[in-house]
């Protein structure tokens, strides 16, 4: 079966009534994906700051754990 791909156009208020429709589950899940891009944004904006081939995978492993943690004792 093929998957469609639609797209809409809404401004910020008809998504967060979209939003307040989801159910408790749905809206963790959501906060989870918001989060877990934010993240992936983060990251991305730090190696292109650094501009370097060389930084490690276990430098970029302790730098996403960092901000993952910073991220959680700020709740």
């Amino acid at each position: 079966m093929s998957k469609k791909v639609y797209q809409l156009s809404l401004d910020f208020d008809q998504i967060l009534k979209l939003v307040e429709q989801l159910s408790e589950s749905e809206k963790i899940k959501l906060s989870k994906e918001l989060e877990k891009k934010l993240r992936e944004q983060k990251l991305t904006e730090l190696l292109q700051a650094f501009e370097t081939d060389d930084l490690s995978l276990e430098e970029i492993t302790e730098e996403v754990e960092t901000v993952r943690f910073d991220w959680k004792t700020n709740d």
